[in-house]
């Protein structure tokens, strides 16, 4: 029999709904979710990626916040 370690044992994301506004705690419980990257992780479990290509997808979202940074720090 295996224990349960404290760090293997996982929360779930929790949304308190105030005063019956479910719009609210809806818009907040999407957020917690996007935040997270549950739903990103999701989508890469879909399938398999060759770890070449995990490299390509990696360097190329560096490469679009890096652009993104430098395109702000010109605006200013």
């Amino acid at each position: 029999m295996r224990r349960r370690n404290d760090k293997e044992e996982k929360q779930g994301i929790a949304v308190t709904v105030r005063n019956g506004n479910l719009e609210q705690a809806l818009r907040v419980f999407k957020k917690k979710v996007r935040n997270s990257g549950l739903l990103q992780e999701l989508k890469d479990r879909q399938h398999y990626t060759k770890p070449s290509e995990e490299r390509k997808l990696a360097k190329a979202r560096g490469r679009k916040r890096w652009l993104k940074k430098k395109a702000k720090m010109e605006m200013q």
